[in-house]
């Protein structure tokens, strides 16, 4: 089971979910999108965001609602919620359920709940929904969905370098053949001496 949530701090609404029990976080853990910044739970951040410069309010929120479903962290004051890209996270066989470490942790990021804040919490309690997800279907679809729209800018791209190719060529050959009508042989000839009249010296009489 999943828990999905939707904070409001931020527009369009940004989407929150953590697993029902650590069993559940283990397999947000393996099938995690690159999208997805992770703590206790888990941010997936819309195209374009970073995980760096997520807002103020949004991240209260994120801390808020870690500390809410952790049994121990509910209990104290003055916790601190870590978070940090999903690809950042490390996993191995000799780590108990729902434990991780990290890859890099230049790559971590800290900030400080105070103590349990019940508006918050409940506006996002509000919005809460569960379900069974098929976590790797879905990250599978979001994979090829990638792959689709990375085929198809690659697509846009050759046609846009086809289109100034040929704009180019285009050019060249107008400037190579700028003064082709000038030396027609027609033109020639009438700008020639030798084709003349005899008597075309009387013209200017």
């Amino acid at each position: 089971m999943v828990y999905y949530f939707k904070s409001t701090t931020v527009d369009p609404p940004a989407f929150i979910y953590v697993g029902k029990d650590k069993f559940e976080n283990e397999e947000l853990i393996k099938y995690g999108w690159e999208e997805d910044v992770c703590a206790h739970i888990y941010l997936r951040l819309a195209e374009g965001e970073s995980w760096e410069t997520i807002p103020p309010d949004l991240l209260t929120d994120l801390g808020q609602l870690t500390k809410a479903n952790s049994i121990e962290g509910n209990k104290k004051e003055n916790i601190a919620v870590i978070y940090t890209p999903w690809s950042n996270l490390k996993k191995d066989g000799s780590m108990a359920v729902g434990q991780v470490s990290f890859k890099d942790h230049r790559r971590v990021k800290k900030i400080l709940v105070v103590q349990r804040e019940n508006p918050i919490v409940n506006r996002l309690n509000k919005t809460k929904v569960e379900k069974q997800p098929d976590l790797q279907q879905e990250r599978e679809d979001h994979h090829r969905e990638l792959r689709k729209q990375d085929q198809a800018a690659q697509q846009q791209r050759r046609k846009e370098e086809a289109r100034v190719m040929k704009e180019r060529q285009e050019k060249k050959w107008q400037k190579d053949h700028a003064y082709d009508d000038l030396f027609t042989e027609e033109n020639m000839e009438s700008s020639s001496n030798q084709n003349r009249a005899e008597n075309w010296e009387e013209d200017f009489m």
